[in-house]
């Protein structure tokens, strides 16, 4: 499969590449560092009421009408890095309107580039609103940060596991990213950048215990063409195969050269195997995908004749707000809520 390869993803590397002088922002402790995962909190114990005002996190969650009492699945997307709802405006939901499929956003604050617990509320509160609204269990959908985001707020809040169908993720940080290690070793970056470290207490925390939970088919999407997601297989979960299923779009389509950015907007492999893994019990299996969808192009919901403009607006807007985002000392602490003795 012929991609077009995209534009800006070397200025975005350069941005959150360079550390940046220390601004007049909170700097924290590395809290925990060095400690078994046996110090975090039980998988189960009941998380902790939300301190974001009711007011913001409601007005956070859009939904198409068709949610309310849906007679299917409901896909609530989570967005990556730098960006909001929008992320999904020129790709993800046009598809899901083309194809009648009921669906909500969420908005995340300060564009997904300060902490990521701040974030962990609202999607709580996003899987909530949208399973009560639904009478459903609900399909999670989140690309790079997204995607690990989701996943601490199912880890510390577990009352939302039971209201999760499935869970997508689009090269999803899960283990975080080497990357970061290497051009934050002594912190000095932005906040999500030091939680998305392979060595993160972030990290650490939102895969003790277990990384998957029973009643949620989970699919993690990855490809070899990853440039900020390093080293390869940092995004797969681990879980039983009837639960998990980790799949690199070049499994299906071994000419595919969809990038970090492409495989959460454009890539056909990845919407294919997400609609698989939404459409139909458990998680989504490469076996389903046929060899025609290397012939293609762009995911359907992609107007072909405004893809570069529309990919550039992205690029720009996430590049722009990771550039701005405030530079901390060290990774931000972990919650008290996270810890086994809290």
């Amino acid at each position: 499969m012929k991609r077009l390869l995209l534009p800006l993803c070397a200025a975005l590397l350069a941005t959150t590449a360079a550390p940046a002088a220390i601004a007049a922002t909170p700097t924290t402790s590395n809290a925990g560092s060095g400690a078994s995962t046996t110090r975090y909190a039980s998988i189960n114990r009941p998380g902790p009421r939300l301190s974001v005002p009711t007011d913001d996190l409601e007005s956070a969650v859009k939904c198409t009408p068709t949610v309310k009492n849906a007679h299917q699945e409901v896909a609530l997307f989570v967005p990556p890095t730098g960006i909001g709802p929008e992320a999904y405006a020129w790709n993800w939901l046009p598809a899901m309107d083309k194809a009648g499929y009921p669906y909500c956003t969420v908005t995340l604050p300060n564009n997904s580039v300060g902490d990521i617990q701040g974030s962990a509320e609202y999607i709580v509160n996003a899987i909530r609103h949208t399973h009560e609204l639904s009478g459903r269990k609900i399909a999670l959908i989140g690309h790079s940060q997204g995607g690990v985001s989701a996943r601490f707020a199912l880890r510390f809040w577990p009352d939302t596991r039971a209201m999760v169908a499935d869970y997508v993720g689009l090269a999803g940080l899960n283990h975080g990213s080497s990357q970061n290690d290497d051009l934050y070793p002594h912190g000095n970056g932005p906040a999500f950048n030091l939680q998305l470290k392979m060595t993160a207490k972030f990290i650490e925390a939102t895969n003790s215990g277990q990384e998957t939970f029973p009643g949620i088919s989970y699919t993690s999407l990855s490809t070899t063409h990853d440039q900020f997601v390093t080293p390869q297989g940092t995004t797969d979960l681990r879980g039983p195969a009837h639960r998990v299923s980790n799949i690199s779009l070049q499994d299906i389509c071994p000419a595919d050269t969809s990038d970090h950015i492409a495989i959460g907007t454009s890539d056909p492999v990845a919407y294919a195997l997400a609609m698989d893994a939404i459409t139909k019990p458990g998680p989504a299996k490469a076996a389903d995908i046929p060899s025609s969808i290397c012939k293609q192009t762009l995911m359907p919901g992609v107007n072909p004749s405004t893809y570069e403009t529309d990919l550039a607006g992205f690029n720009e807007t996430s590049t722009t707000n990771i550039a701005n985002a405030p530079v901390y000392a060290d990774e931000p602490a972990l919650k008290p809520y996270v810890y086994a003795h809290h």
